[in-house]
């Protein structure tokens, strides 16, 4: 199944960056593009998702400092774009694989693509890691210990809830019961010509 793939990675993904844990690491694809790209572009995505769950914990510091502060806010929106394209790049692999299936004439689409679910999935492996440390966490009350394993176990249920969506809704498309389209994002804050702010700075 795709999502037993996509869990794996994810899983490799967090392991590997909580080796060192810090945001200023170098990044390394476990995964070859040319021969193993969906492995790839799941590596990626989960990168970016994770890097970026630690950058929203270093902004929240209420004594951060005010430049730094601003600096990280541009890395954040820097990384919501990757996030946005990587998500594009993996529907856009799913598109050319089913490109030569036949749609049945009562198909319908999903509410969201393929991508979005797995993007859904990718954040969803951070909370199961993150609430698991709490859980875990030596120093933390039993109440707060006993609080984040309740919650722990209803992510850990809403993994296999949307894994399970996931693969239907492909095996779906590969049997012609659902298509699939691709919209393009179409952000408009980090363009020059659509966010006003940026335009009048450019004139």
């Amino acid at each position: 199944m795709f999502s037993d793939t996509a869990n794996k990675i994810f899983k490799e993904v967090i392991d590997t960056y909580h080796v060192i844990n810090s945001v200023d690491q170098p990044f390394i694809n476990a995964y070859d593009k040319e021969t193993s790209l969906l492995e790839h572009l799941l590596y990626r995505k989960c990168w970016i998702d994770t890097v970026q769950w630690h950058y929203e914990d270093i902004i929240r510091d209420p004594n951060i400092d005010p430049v730094a502060a601003l600096t990280l806010k541009r890395k954040i929106d820097a990384s919501n774009q990757d996030r946005t394209d990587m998500v594009e790049y993996i529907d856009s692999y799913f598109l050319s694989k089913y490109k030569d299936v036949n749609v049945k004439e009562n198909a319908t689409i999903n509410t969201e693509s393929p991508a979005w679910g797995v993007d859904r999935l990718s954040i969803l492996a951070l909370k199961v890691y993150h609430m698991n440390e709490e859980a875990s966490r030596e120093d933390a009350s039993p109440q707060h210990q006993e609080a984040c394993r309740a919650k722990l176990n209803v992510l850990l249920e809403q993994r296999v809830d949307l894994s399970t969506a996931i693969d239907q809704l492909l095996e779906d498309i590969a049997k012609g019961d659902k298509y699939m389209k691709v919209y393009k994002q179409m952000k408009m804050y980090n363009d020059d010509e659509l966010n006003p702010v940026l335009r009048a700075q450019n004139k």
